[in-house]
């Protein structure tokens, strides 16, 4: 009996292995998003185990309700954008819905690029971890090392990564202290508007949790001055080329030469959203991408081409003792509990007409990417997303054990 259970369970393991492969080639040649050739063996690639459920049959049928949800978002909800959802690392819908610009009726296309907003926040916080282990930072050094004239105290880099700053929102101060709005504020101006005004800190160091966007802008800074290059010039160089992210790329004046097309941002009613002076601060948001680009950067990640493993695990390690919902935050990510069970690494963003949102799954290797330029609340409706593809698990009681137990008995 014990031998035949062996033999199952390896036949098993064959089908799935046959299935995953079958999935591959079935996908049409001119939308596929080549991997192979960016994450070979030596990047130690973490593999999980596909079941022998999960079939072309079933992925297509689960890229068929996922299509409906959306097709319902958008023709109900207003939703405009675009969409890419996995499953054990393989691709089983993309889409895109509505125009990239209203007025030109500029169709949106999966390799339209977007405002990734907070999204950004783990790029910057990657960007940190690769300097870890280059050797050129520590987690537990302070502000000051880099930056001399900071002038608050006791505050270190694992505190900006994981918003336990206590610093004030400096795209709140700006608006009080930045002279003219005309003019586009950086990284740089917001560090001097903090040593010459010296706004009020909100909590104590590693007191609270705040999220903090001033912490990112300082940690794109850090960037700057531990790597001896420009921040934008490290994304480009230590991330985006390795993984061939050739659409993604910081804001700047000339970013419709970089890609293919540039999504406008809309408020609610279709009001276009035109960049102001707070969009030249990076590392807080500022960064663009594809739905298509953002799934190389999540197949990446399990992986080791940008830092070992054992770095990016305390990228998704919680880090509030105090916390008292049902979230986490690590570096860059937010953790929570699906309908499922699953533990789940995600993060959402809204800034100017843009509203973004990235769920990673390790248990299955599954995704939801879905970047917006329409910020109307449809998103608020991936909630629906979410329980189909990681339904509630129903709660097995002592007494279902029990019969379960004599059912399997009256088999036998």
């Amino acid at each position: 009996m014990a031998f035949l259970k062996i033999q199952f369970a390896l036949l098993r393991c064959i089908i799935a292995s046959f299935c995953c492969l079958f999935l591959i080639s079935c996908q049409e040649t001119g939308n596929d998003i080549q991997l192979d050739d960016l994450f070979e063996e030596e990047d130690s690639r973490q593999q999980v185990l596909i079941p022998a459920s999960f079939t072309p049959d079933s992925a297509r049928q689960l890229g068929t309700k996922v299509d409906s949800i959306f097709k319902h978002l958008h023709k109900r909800k207003g939703f405009n954008g675009t969409v890419l959802v996995t499953k054990y690392d393989q691709v089983i819908y993309k889409g895109a819905f509505g125009y990239a610009d209203f007025h030109r009726k500029d169709t949106l296309t999966t390799k339209t690029a977007f405002q990734l907003a907070s999204v950004s926040k783990q790029f910057t916080a990657m960007a940190i971890m690769i300097l870890k282990e280059q050797g050129k930072l520590s987690y537990e050094d302070s502000v000051q090392q880099y930056i001399p004239d900071f002038p608050y105290k006791g505050i270190t880099i694992r505190q900006l990564l994981t918003h336990r700053s206590g610093l004030p929102n400096y795209t709140y101060f700006s608006d009080e202290l930045w002279p003219d709005r005309r003019v586009p504020i950086t990284n740089g101006d917001v560090l001097n508007l903090m040593a010459v005004h010296r706004p009020r800190i909100f909590y104590k160091p590693n007191t609270h949790f705040d999220y903090s966007n001033t912490g990112y802008s300082l940690l794109a800074a850090i960037v700057d001055k531990a790597s001896g290059m420009p921040f934008a010039t490290f994304l480009q160089e230590q991330i985006f080329a390795p993984l061939e992210m050739k659409n993604t790329f910081t804001f700047s004046k000339d970013m419709a030469v970089v890609t293919e097309s540039v999504a406008t941002g809309y408020t609610s009613g279709r009001r276009k959203r035109t960049p102001d002076y707070l969009d030249t601060v990076l590392g807080d948001k500022g960064l663009y991408s594809t739905v298509e680009d953002l799934y190389k950067w999540d197949q990446a990640l399990y992986t080791q081409k940008l830092v070992k493993r054992e770095t990016l695990e305390e990228a998704f390690r919680g880090s509030r003792p105090e916390k008292k919902k049902d979230e986490d935050y690590g570096f860059g990510w937010r953790i929570r509990q699906l309908e499922s069970g699953d533990t789940a690494v995600y993060h959402g963003g809204l800034w100017h007409g843009f509203n973004t949102y990235l769920l990673r799954n390790p248990k299955d290797h599954s995704a939801i990417i879905v970047l917006s330029n329409l910020t109307n609340g449809s998103l608020n409706y991936l909630k629906d997303v979410r329980r189909f593809l990681y339904p509630v698990q129903p709660v097995i009681t002592a007494s279902d054990n029990t019969k379960h137990s004599k059912a399997a008995s009256a088999q036998l």
